[in-house]
């Protein structure tokens, strides 16, 4: 259906007219006070702008993130003191509110929507379908609702029953049907279903879905969620009203918002994805006569309906709907904003740091800045989040001026008005130079610094390297030299390790202590820049200075970063970062000689652009050794024989397997790449690995002897966006988890 054919549709003289909200709520696990007060804003502002439903996200009132705090009873028990609060309020009057919240029934605890009205409990809709792979855990707190029969009865906690006087909800699987239409939930996971509810809810006379959901920001994976919204409703008709978090809740994930609503396949409504605002409500007038008329002209529907599974429902005798009236405008269909990589890049780990920083008690980060294209990353997000914030101020949010002011410590009247002055006040940068450091680098360090506006440093630490190798000579007799000085591997690995641990103790010591050296309160947080390339390779020290409090880039790919870094040059306004972004990667840990620069890729042994291959394949594809080979052999084989990708394979494996301790004190990153190898949340693989693979590499060599001698045709490999869903379409059709673009 075009854009002008959906209008013409709201010309019917009949016309069932609907106001809707739903919102982004940036809530914080475990936070009551906080989540009740976003949730009141929310349902203020949509009944002040008329409607007469309101959606909220998933699990909203103990905020999502709150893991094994499910399976205590203190958690739920609040849960219900906050439901009772709203409703013994005037929060519901006039008003269906659809409130997130875990609740006990026997002896299951499940994932609930709790329907409310007029200071009163409609139902309780029990999640159907949870979500347990990825970042996701669910089946471990929850159990799914599997019964599809009647609804059941719940008695209500008797400190509700009592305030509420009322004893008992319907509890299940089911919809609310008014005098004029029907409202069903539909929770997050459920609408990625193979079976969603949505489609059986359709034919039982549904008009209006709504969509709960706790969902995670990851990089290019927007419009896999939308395209769900829209199909959801192209073929059935319907309207779909979508709620999510958005920011940090206390974790590794932000939670990208992107509220929206979609009638018969069309965005009517889009929320932002990226934003510091603690409430945001969409609104969105529709024609229900619109939905009825699509599902009339449908043949196939109407045949479905007439021999459909008949979906309980709980009655209500009150009409939503107002008919035709030329004083409410009805909402149109609207183009979807999408943000580029690299807007997500600095907007996403730009919010989330914001959340951390003013919700952590800090009063500021230092990073220790290199010069070189991670570091000078972090550096440029941060610098997005001090513009992001004055430009808030600018548009009246008072939360946002306020946090900014206890953080940057102004005086009473005082606030952010320029983002370098705001950066000045709470962002230090430490070049931790030696004699192994370019001038290069050491300029456009500052040069960046400068741009951002941080407080920066100079510190020269080969004072205390010398003192800490010194004591290594007095206790052994012996002192290391670097490789191109004649000394070992181990030698030379020692003496770059030294440095980069020196880096992370100073960093943490500046961090704590500058704030007293300069008479501001608190402390500050330690931002690493480790990205997720050198984590899966395992290229960076253990407790080197990627050890930080936290790390906006370290799920973020290096070819990302460089694309991140050409784009902020311009967009962000600090045009170092073209220099920063062209300059080869060095860890700058070995001397400088006439003959010899250190740098990344060739210590590596494999390019970034191939690291973000195998990283892929290793976890998006799941695919083992052997498998990997083989799909290299295919995308590869126009350049490379099979015995040299299976060298190539086995390089990679070795060094993944030796180094894959290191994830296990990885610092906590913002997850924005769905082949991160970081091992608490999302990649859950042992630590202790035989690094020969001696089955698995036995394998591989026998293909490869087996193909010698045979004649073997490659197609022409063709040029491809290094993120495609298709690059390894040998493998699997599946890109990810669907919820990253949810």
């Amino acid at each position: 259906m075009t854009d002008s054919s959906y209008i013409v549709l709201y010309v019917d003289c009949r016309m069932r007219l609907l106001k809707v909200a739903t919102c982004n709520l940036n809530q914080w696990a475990m936070e009551f006070e906080c989540n009740m007060k976003n949730i009141k804003a929310s349902i203020s502002q949509a009944k002040a702008a008329g409607a007469v439903i309101r959606l909220g996200p998933e699990l909203e009132v103990t905020g999502y993130g709150c893991e094994d705090h499910f399976l205590e009873l203190d958690t739920l028990t609040h849960a219900w003191e906050c439901l009772k609060e709203l409703l013994l309020g005037d929060w519901t009057d006039g008003i269906l509110c659809s409130i997130g919240m875990p609740v006990i029934k026997g002896a299951e605890r499940y994932n609930c929507q709790v329907l409310c009205m007029n200071r009163r409990i409609i139902m309780i809709r029990p999640k159907l379908w949870l979500a347990n792979d990825g970042n996701y855990r669910e089946l471990r707190w929850f159990t799914a609702w599997k019964q599809r029969g009647d609804l059941d009865e719940f008695h209500l906690p008797i400190e509700v029953s009592e305030a509420l006087s009322q004893t008992s909800v319907p509890f299940g699987y089911g919809y609310i049907q008014f005098i004029d239409t029907a409202v069903a939930v539909e929770v997050c996971e459920e609408l990625f279903s193979p079976v969603p509810p949505h489609a059986e809810l359709a034919l039982n006379g549904v008009e209006v879905f709504m969509n709960a959901s706790g969902s995670h920001h990851q990089l290019r994976k927007l419009d896999i969620r939308l395209n769900a919204f829209m199909g959801a409703t192209n073929a059935r008709g319907g309207v779909y009203m979508y709620s999510n978090q958005q920011g940090c809740d206390g974790g590794r994930l932000y939670y990208d918002g992107c509220a929206c609503i979609v009638v018969n396949g069309h965005v009517v409504a889009q929320g932002s994805q990226f934003s510091l605002k603690d409430v945001e409500v969409i609104i969105s007038q529709v024609d229900l006569d619109a939905v009825a008329s699509l599902r009339g002209s449908i043949s196939s529907f109407q045949e479905q309906a007439s021999c459909k599974v008949k979906v309980s429902s709980v009655y209500v005798p009150c009409k939503l709907t107002q008919s035709f009236n030329l004083k409410m405008t009805l909402s149109s269909p609207k183009k979807i904003m999408y943000h580029s990589p690299q807007e997500e890049i600095a907007f996403g780990p730009a919010c989330w740091l914001w959340d951390y920083l003013r919700r952590s008690g800090a009063s500021g980060f230092l990073l220790p800045l290199s010069g070189g294209a991670d570091s000078s990353s972090v550096a440029a997000i941060v610098g997005c989040m001090c513009q992001l914030v004055v430009k808030e101020i600018g548009n009246g949010d008072e939360q946002v001026k306020t946090d900014a002011r206890r953080i940057g410590n102004y005086s009473d009247g005082e606030f952010p008005t320029d983002s370098k002055e705001f950066a000045k006040r709470i962002f230090y940068t430490v070049f931790m130079g030696s004699e192994n450091s370019s001038k290069e680098t050491k300029m456009r360090a500052k040069q960046l610094a400068d741009e951002i506006g941080a407080w920066h440093l100079d510190v020269c630490i080969d004072g205390v390297v010398s003192a800490v190798l010194s004591l290594f000579q007095t206790v052994t007799g012996k002192r290391p030299r670097y490789k191109v000085d004649g000394g070992s591997n181990a030698e030379n690995l020692g003496l770059q390790n030294i440095q980069a641990r020196m880096r992370m103790v100073l960093a943490f010591m500046l961090a704590s202590l500058l704030p007293w050296v300069h008479s501001k309160p608190g402390f500050y947080l330690v931002l690493g820049s480790s990205n997720v390339d050198e984590g899966l390779r395992g290229y960076l020290t253990k407790y080197d200075c990627s050890s930080a409090d936290i790390n906006p880039i370290g799920s973020i790919s290096k070819q990302d970063l460089r694309l991140f870094l050409r784009w902020a040059a311009t967009n962000l306004g600090f045009q170092s970062l073209a220099d920063i972004e062209a300059a080869p990667p060095t860890a700058e840990l070995e001397p400088i000689r006439s003959d010899y620069t250190q740098l990344d890729e060739v210590d590596m042994g494999m390019t970034y652009e191939e690291l973000s291959v195998y990283g892929r394949m290793r976890k998006i594809f799941r695919c083992g050794p052997v498998s990997m080979f083989k799909n290299l052999c295919y995308k590869w084989g126009t350049k490379l024989s099979p015995a040299e990708v299976a060298e190539k394979v086995k390089y990679f494996f070795k060094y993944y397997s030796i180094n894959r301790h290191k994830m296990t004190v990885l610092t906590p990153s913002y997850h924005a790449e769905s082949y991160s190898p970081e091992d608490n949340r999302f990649d859950l693989r042992q630590f202790l690995y035989n690094s020969k693979w001696p089955y698995q590499f036995k394998k591989i060599d026998e293909i490869v002897d087996g193909l010698n001698g045979d004649s073997v045709a490659f197609p022409e490999e063709e040029e491809e966006e290094a993120t495609s869903s298709q690059e390894f379409g040998v493998v699997a059709a599946n890109s990810g988890d669907p919820r990253a673009g949810l």
